[in-house]
């Protein structure tokens, strides 16, 4: 069991500090920019701000980063197919969660021995679509908890409940709710 894993999961590219206190507590940040080098000082200055806040705070695809600096964890993205995350050394409660786009990816992510898989694209018909019922499909390959991504908005929110999902992350669906508590958090 793994107690302090979260539920929800806001990808940012760049901190916006005032926007990030509006939210719930129980909504962990992803910091995950694939365009410009890693800056350490606004690693170190969102994982400040995470602490005195009180959320979860993981990087994306710097394992090594992520355990020297004392996060809460990392996020193996789907290209990620290393498995020398194995090989270090993390403190017992540190979060690896990662994504996955089909059923090989799945089996990777489990080698590398996440948490939970995030699978996508359940709504975004981009290239990674899958739709729902593909979606359906992929879940039942894995007893790891799953976490949907993917065009997640407030007109499909009943739908992720049907999946029974651990939990879900997002870009654009936490840009526009500072507060969800009454769509998400207090829901089963």
């Amino acid at each position: 069991m793994h107690k302090n894993l979260p539920k929800y999961y806001y990808f940012i590219n760049s901190f916006n500090k005032e926007h990030i206190k509006n939210l719930n507590k129980n909504i962990a940040i992803i910091f995950r920019n694939y365009e410009k080098p890693l800056d350490l000082n606004e690693i170190i200055n969102i994982k400040k701000f995470c602490r005195l806040t009180g959320r979860k705070f993981l990087i994306s695809n710097h394992v090594k980063t992520s355990i020297k600096l004392n996060l809460d964890g990392v996020y193996l993205p789907s290209f990620n197919k290393s498995l020398k995350i194995n090989n270090y050394s993390k403190k017992t409660n540190f979060i690896v969660v990662g994504s996955a786009h089909n059923l090989y990816e799945i089996n990777i992510k489990q080698m590398q021995g996440v948490k939970a898989i995030f699978i996508a694209s359940l709504f975004n018909k981009k290239k990674s679509y899958l739709g729902f019922e593909k979606f359906k499909i992929l879940k039942n390959f894995t007893k790891k908890r799953v976490v949907a991504l993917g065009g997640i908005n407030n007109e499909n929110l009943k739908k992720l409940r049907m999946l029974n999902l651990y939990g879900f992350g997002a870009i654009t669906f936490f840009k526009k709710h500072d507060n969800i508590n009454s769509l998400i958090l207090n829901k089963k």
